[in-house]
């Protein structure tokens, strides 16, 4: 018999995976696009691990509004070049 976690991450995997997959993008491009480890990324479609309920709700916010968040986080990482190279 499935264990009640077991069964709640595999939804939690099935629709972690159907957002990637509704973006058309790859893991590694999806990791990277929302700075997310691959590695955990992979972790988590597979069903090994149960993401905390703060990265439940960045991947709510990612499915919401996904250009949004590439913006706030592309314009975090220009502005942490920009402080280097001053």
């Amino acid at each position: 018999m499935i264990a009640e976690e077991e069964f709640e991450r595999a939804f939690i995997a099935r629709d972690i995976r159907m957002l990637r997959e509704k973006m058309a993008l790859t893991q590694a491009q999806f990791s990277q696009r929302f700075h997310i480890n691959l590695a955990r990324l992979r972790d988590w479609e597979q069903g090994r691990y149960k993401p905390d309920s703060a990265l439940l709700a960045y991947l709510k916010i990612i499915a919401a509004e996904p250009e949004l968040v590439s913006r706030i986080l592309d314009h975090g990482a220009a502005d942490e070049k920009a402080a280097a190279a001053e």
